[in-house]
């Protein structure tokens, strides 16, 4: 497969893809990366993805410069996991991706190419937020509360309970927790109703509130 070949079959995937060079030149970009980052093919090629997105990683410290570590490893051939970052669009607002990626080596030429696939990940981001903001704001309150007392719970929670709760306290998600803990989707919400049934409690957020009350996590 050559460049060209590869370039018409990322047109038609779903995912923004771009393809930059050894050296972060772009040299591909697809109707999806169009629509997600609002610069055209035209706009975009032949310039670095750190000049056009600026992204920025979830600490709030740039991640995109001229010195790219992504590209670095991609080039080694080390491991690159996917990651998250918050890209500035084309009207200057900012959107969360999950980006991954891949190294195509041309046997034909000896080139290499870095191929970026992003997906958009705001909404996600939001409620991830929303979620953290709930739970400080919960915590304040409970800290402040003469009825913030260690209360004993029915019965006894297990370690991965209490891990569960933890997590679900720091603000990830059902499917995030499941793949963390290596169980399914209907394991962790059986996983729920028994902690619901321990704390007396009757959904996930009552009792993330009763377990942070209670002072088991």
């Amino acid at each position: 497969m050559l460049e060209a070949e590869l370039f018409d079959l990322l047109e038609h995937t779903s995912d923004a893809v771009f393809s930059l060079t050894e050296s972060g030149e772009i040299v591909s970009w697809n109707k999806a990366a169009a629509a997600l980052f609002g610069y055209s093919a035209r706009e975009a090629l032949g310039k670095s993805c750190f000049e056009i997105l600026e992204g920025v990683g979830p600490l709030g410290t740039r991640f995109c410069h001229e010195n790219c570590t992504i590209i670095e490893c991609a080039v080694r051939k080390s491991n690159v996991p996917d990651f998250d970052l918050s890209v500035k669009t084309r009207n200057g607002a900012r959107v969360w991706v999950n980006v991954s990626t891949i190294v195509f080596d041309n046997p034909r030429t000896g080139h290499r190419v870095v191929v970026h696939m992003a997906r958009d990940i705001t909404r996600r981001k939001e409620a991830e937020d929303l979620a953290r903001r709930l739970v400080d704001v919960s915590r304040q309150l409970i800290a402040s509360s003469e009825e913030a007392k260690a209360l004993v719970p029915v019965s006894a929670l297990s370690e991965q309970e209490r891990q569960i709760l933890r997590m679900f306290a720091e603000g990830q998600d059902a499917d995030t927790i499941a793949h963390e803990l290596d169980i399914s989707r209907q394991t962790l919400r059986n996983h729920l109703h028994h902690i619901n049934r321990k704390l007396g409690t009757h959904n996930r957020l009552e009792a993330v509130m009763h377990a942070m009350q209670r002072k088991l996590i």
